[in-house]
């Protein structure tokens, strides 16, 4: 599908209707990615969803707005590690 169509045949008529202000339809897209990276949705399943060619895209776009660290896993990991029997 041609997204310059889809908008134009969809998009724009539908928020004309609504009588809401102009936003981006890419505007809509990054917001809905970055909603779902704050709410913990798993990168590939973004990356799928927004249709990118590869991971490294969706990670190049929204790298920023993940978490610098998640202390979770950071405590499974030290449990996994310090707490195993030898």
């Amino acid at each position: 599908m041609n997204s310059s169509n889809m908008v134009n045949r969809y998009y724009s008529p539908v928020q004309d209707k609504a009588k809401i202000p102009w936003i981006k339809f890419h505007a809509l897209r990054h917001t809905t990615a970055s909603i779902m990276i704050e709410q913990g949705e798993n990168i590939k399943y973004i990356q799928s969803q927004l249709r990118h060619s590869s991971l490294t895209v969706t990670l190049n776009v929204y790298a920023h707005l993940m978490k610098p660290t998640n202390q979770e896993a950071v405590c499974r990991l030290e449990s996994t590690i310090f707490d195993t029997k030898w």
